[in-house]
């Protein structure tokens, strides 16, 4: 082992049990592994910053879904951005930026097998930032990408309407209809929120779920309320990361041949009873509308022109990228996911690793 690595210990965060409904610290086990040096064809990486999503709620439970579950006493699935520390691999060299799965953890250790199956993948910091690569370049970004010109199939002057407009996903669906010439609604949870995807994001307007609590209304009264006023000719296109009242809601206000986009449903995730599926699906019956769900990773293979027509939409200022980037490293994992279930993240959340 060379120096640099020798004494090297691995912090890692795994999954202790199968949370019901909000994960709890009990859920959690910190576990401490040495650093090795990489076998032939394998690489080391250092992990810089974690990519803390929704969908790692559903990755917790046991069950058929478009990924195996997250074994009991395995490492959490993460995505992340790092840093090869070594290689024996041809394809990449010590220093190389790299995207990819490294889970919850400090170093991120792969065989030459794990390497050609992994998503392994070199990254370009002159197209965007660590943060950026976790972004709008990276997974978030490629669901909205893929999931509002592939399945939603905007044309010039639709209306569009996307919910947790000021999240990952949210926020490049909106700016990215706008670019494709779209009207463009989104609903998100606080007027700070609103304020920033209007005034920074060019959104037409924001519907603010929150803003119920404040007047004394219930919740989808607010949302129904700002989708009369704001899509007063009905909506064309409806990206859902959120499931639940916001979704019935919004099929309620449909146009014929609307497209409804079902990504996400971050209300339902942590439910201890039954999911809450659409009452108002006859919507899409009376409307001859179509409702498809969307996973990412049917789409890999066309990546690279995603990421290469949004840099460049972030090179000639069409397109901003917010992160939201917390401290703490591996050990401050389990609080700082919950964020996303409380809204309490604005923008994309990353956890930070290490400067190194």
């Amino acid at each position: 082992m060379t120096a640099s690595l020798a004494g090297i210990v691995n912090h890692q965060v795994r999954l202790a049990a199968r949370p019901v409904g909000l994960p709890r610290a009990t859920d959690w086990q910190f576990t401490e592994a040495p650093v090795a040096e990489p076998g032939e064809g394998g690489v080391l990486v250092g992990v810089r910053a974690l990519s803390l999503d929704p969908a790692m709620r559903g990755w917790m439970n046991e069950g058929k879904s478009y990924i195996p579950p997250v074994g009991i006493g395995e490492v959490m699935r993460a995505g992340g951005v790092g840093v090869v520390l070594a290689s024996r691999h041809p394809g990449f060299a010590p220093g190389d930026h790299v995207s990819g799965g490294p889970g919850v953890q400090e170093f991120w250790s792969l065989s030459a097998e794990e390497v050609k199956r992994s998503g392994l993948a070199k990254i370009d910091l002159r197209l965007g930032s660590l943060t950026q690569w976790l972004n709008v370049l990276g997974m978030p970004g490629m669901t909205g990408y893929f999931g509002l010109l592939d399945v939603g199939q905007p044309k010039a002057g639709e209306t569009v309407v996307v919910s947790g407009a000021a999240g990952a996903v949210g926020q490049t669906v909106g700016q990215l209809a706008r670019i494709k010439g779209c009207r463009v609604v989104g609903i998100a949870g606080g007027a700070a929120k609103c304020d920033w995807v209007v005034g920074e994001l060019g959104f037409d307007a924001c519907i603010d779920y929150k803003q119920a609590a404040r007047v004394g209304v219930e919740k989808w009264d607010a949302v129904r309320e700002g989708l009369r006023q704001h899509c007063p000719a009905g909506v064309d296109i409806y990206f859902d990361n959120v499931g639940g009242e916001i979704l019935d809601s919004v099929l309620a206000r449909i146009n014929r041949r609307a497209r409804i986009v079902i990504c996400g449903a971050i209300s339902q995730y942590n439910n201890t009873s039954a999911v809450q599926g659409p009452k108002n699906y006859l919507a899409l019956l009376v409307n001859r509308a179509r409702m498809e769900g969307m996973v990412v990773f049917d789409y890999a293979a066309r990546y690279p022109q995603a990421i290469a027509e949004m840099a460049a939409y972030l090179a000639d200022g069409r397109m901003k990228s917010r992160e939201d980037v917390a401290p703490g490293g591996v050990a401050a994992f389990p609080a700082t996911l919950n964020k996303l279930f409380s809204g309490e993240n604005f923008g994309k959340l990353v956890l930070k690793i290490s400067d190194a």
